[in-house]
């Protein structure tokens, strides 16, 4: 997504409300991850992916993406990149969700408003009024950044 001033705000609210989620992604091992990255079963991330999510959203709001990479260097820690939708009533956000060992980030490729305010600020008040409603949890969430 072209980044532009209230980009960074956004991916916050999304990296808030999805955190749980993340937390959630990095229980898993991450050579299992990379495993299925590698041999494209991504029917079985998918799985993963809304498991995760179940616990925290209404079904279908975070769901596995069309893929995702990995990085992995001999002596370096691993790292791993899943494509997920999140898709809030209205809403559709691409994004990339990067995990870590000690660290989750969220980077938002493009954000859909089915019915756009078209004021920035509006648009963003209701992405997060969005995300908040599609919760099952309300409730302030440990943030991504970190």
């Amino acid at each position: 997504m072209k980044k532009c001033s209230f980009t960074n705000q956004r991916e916050r609210i999304v990296a808030e409300a999805i955190s749980p989620v993340a937390s959630e992604l990095r229980l898993l091992d991450a050579a299992d991850l990379i495993s299925l990255l590698r041999f494209e079963l991504y029917g079985n991330l998918s799985d993963l992916v809304s498991s995760a999510a179940e616990l925290y959203f209404h079904p279908g709001t975070v769901v596995f993406g069309a893929g995702g990479d990995y990085r992995l260097e001999w002596g370096g820690p691993p790292e791993v990149v899943l494509d997920l939708e999140i898709k809030p009533r209205g809403i559709t956000i691409y994004s990339q969700l990067t995990l870590t060992e000690e660290h989750a980030g969220i980077d938002i490729k493009h954000i859909a408003f089915h019915d756009t305010s078209g004021d920035p600020d509006t648009n963003t008040r209701m992405l997060e009024d969005r995300l908040k409603e599609a919760r099952f949890v309300k409730g302030q969430a440990s943030p991504l950044y970190g």
